[in-house]
């Protein structure tokens, strides 16, 4: 039985990824994360609590472990991005820093590491393959340069030591787990406009950052966490990077809309109000999916609508918010 160890594992994607992980009884799951894992986490995996920018706990979490998957990172939305930029840049890089080296360590089968959409955040072209990342400008904000980076130590652990390594990149993962916050753009889009449709005034318009003509490919976390399984578990995967995402392109007004519906709101009183966006707000976000389609077999399932629903039905429940 192949041991995993899921890096941030606590986390929305790492919960996801982890449950897609004890579904096979080929997988025994080791999960590090500095929060406190769920309860059911505890239950079905091994957990180690560190600081993984320590070489130390990044080889005690390491050791006994065939597969790596790197999801540990500040992550969060686009107001985040734009607080903390030097905070996450120094974080993200001191945990690649000690997580390949205790992977290159103890010899591990494969190492998948988790990067961003962000790192095509100045893609000209559309539907944006893989291949484009070497053209594409140099991302400008402090966290697709972040995870940029990650994908450049990979390659050059592979290029150095022979390292196995699997990059993925997800596209604007939503889904039940992840809690809004109260300062918007700290988290996702999603459980932002969520939280405000089910707490605004019924007469009161939607804020939302910027025209509503950005665009984005919405990605279950479920859909993104099969697919890093997939990517993992696949001999075709070995070396590469997959766009792991959906494939429907959706302005930021039309999901802003599909929210709102699911919320409950009456469909002829939607409206937005349009607020002063940020220096980096990626215009047009719409990833080709055909490669991972191709090697791997694989491409997402859940409808953005169907996926929506799931997530207000959670928030609803967890924020304790009447229907």
């Amino acid at each position: 039985m192949a041991r995993v160890l899921v890096t941030g594992g606590a986390g929305t994607i790492g919960a996801a990824v982890v449950r897609r992980l004890l579904s096979d009884p080929d997988y025994d799951v080791r999960v590090s994360d500095q929060r406190e894992a769920p309860q059911w986490m505890r239950e079905g995996c091994e957990v180690h609590r560190g600081d993984l920018r320590d070489l130390d706990e990044a080889r005690k979490a390491t050791q006994g472990c065939s597969h790596v998957i790197h999801l540990a990172a500040i992550v969060g939305g686009i107001a985040n991005f734009h607080k903390l930029p030097y905070t996450l840049t120094e974080v993200n890089n001191a945990l690649y820093n000690a997580v390949i080296r205790a992977a290159l360590d103890h010899d591990v089968e494969r190492f998948v590491y988790v990067s961003s959409s962000m790192v095509f955040e100045r893609a000209t072209e559309f539907p944006t393959t893989e291949a484009h990342i070497k053209e594409t400008g140099i991302p400008q904000s402090a966290y697709g340069f972040s995870k940029l980076t990650g994908e450049v130590y990979v390659k050059a652990a592979h290029e150095e030591h022979g390292f196995p390594y699997t990059i993925c990149r997800p596209f604007n993962a939503y889904g039940p787990g992840e809690m809004p916050d109260d300062e918007p753009g700290i988290a996702h889009m999603v459980p932002d406009l969520i939280k405000k449709c089910l707490t605004l005034p019924p007469d009161a318009p939607l804020p939302i950052f910027g025209d509503g003509t950005q665009t984005r490919t919405l990605t279950h976390v479920d859909d993104i966490a099969d697919g890093i399984v997939t990517a993992m578990r696949s001999p075709a995967g070995l070396h590469e990077d997959f766009n792991i995402s959906a494939k429907e392109e959706m302005t930021v007004a039309e999901i802003a809309q599909i929210i709102w519906e699911e919320c409950g709101r009456a469909p002829e009183a939607f409206a937005l109000e349009h607020l002063p966006s940020f220096p980096v707000d990626v215009k047009r976000r719409w990833p080709s999916v055909e490669k991972a389609k191709r090697l791997l077999g694989w491409e997402a399932r859940i409808g953005v609508r169907e996926g929506i629903r799931q997530t207000v039905d959670w928030l609803r429940e967890t924020l304790d918010v009447s229907a």
